[in-house]
């Protein structure tokens, strides 16, 4: 018999706040498509709607400003759907360009259950927080934009972030940031752990967020290795689309060495099965 799940003890922008604020470190996983979800939410509490992954799931294109709003709000909505008590921060890049769309977007977010979003300081045309030639938007241009998404979010955790790599305006901005009613601060590509604890004097108590990408420009921190250093929110951009796309790979390759041959020590149908039935279960019975 497929039953019900209880709706969450609170409302899920005050429930990721709450866990922001605790004394240990949360972590996101991030995940680009409803099936990545699937596994993911079987290990973690939290996930996190990454644009790099999204962009390459839906578009089959790089992270450098081809996401369209409706697509990324009509995703969260059936993730909300499917998983009614994991947290969802959600990536919106600069807002989808102007302050009125970055506003409107988080208003449907924030109806339709998103726990959170970030809003980065970049100008178009963007680029992933961990390569080279980003620019950015002049800081109050970025901030007045901040503040109207503030304003709009109603009781969403906002992460403001900056993606300024000289070392004097990171500073300069992260101590901007963190003067804002934004909840979280996240300097992208932080290089060192000396970094963050620079980070957390210039940030007067403010939660940090440190974003974690395979090949990119961060250390490959433990969740302890965080913990200790006093981070708040830990997002995992691209495990699970990094993870697809090796075992894909190696997948076809051994399927093109062994003549067409399935192999027989893989996932089938009713590993498969089960695990997309547990959605249904989190929808309600069926018909």
């Amino acid at each position: 018999m497929i039953t019900t799940s209880s709706p969450p003890a609170a409302p899920y922008g005050p429930r990721l706040r709450e866990a922001v604020q605790s004394d240990s470190v949360t972590p996101l996983i991030g995940v680009f498509d409803m099936f990545s979800a699937s596994v993911a939410a079987q290990h973690y509490d939290g996930l996190f709607v990454s644009g790099f992954g999204f962009a390459a799931s839906y578009y089959g294109l790089p992270d450098i400003g081809f996401i369209a709003w409706p697509d990324m709000v009509g995703f969260v909505q059936r993730l909300r759907l499917a998983f009614p008590r994991h947290h969802l921060l959600v990536d919106i890049d600069d807002g989808y360009a102007d302050p009125e769309t970055a506003c409107h977007v988080v208003q449907h977010l924030a109806a339709i259950g998103a726990s959170g979003v970030i809003i980065e300081d970049q100008r178009r045309p963007r680029r992933c927080g961990h390569v080279d030639g980003k620019q950015i938007l002049p800081l109050a241009e970025y901030l007045e934009k901040l503040q109207m998404v503030l304003q709009a979010r109603g009781d969403l955790v906002v992460v403001a972030r900056t993606d300024a790599t000289d070392e004097g305006e990171i500073v300069r901005r992260a101590e901007a940031l963190a003067a804002t009613e934004a909840d979280v601060v996240l300097v992208d590509g932080v290089r060192s752990a000396e970094w963050i604890r620079k980070l957390h004097a210039v940030v007067g108590g403010k939660p940090l967020l440190f974003n974690q990408i395979a090949g990119g420009k961060s250390p490959r921190f433990s969740l302890s290795d965080l913990d200790e250093l006093g981070i708040r929110v830990a997002i995992y951009s691209t495990p699970c689309l990094f993870a697809a796309q090796t075992a894909m790979d190696q997948a076809l390759a051994r399927l093109k060495e062994d003549d067409g041959r399935l192999p027989e020590d893989s996932v089938g149908v009713a590993g498969c099965l089960d695990l997309l039935e547990r959605n249904i279960s989190r929808h309600g019975p069926r018909a």
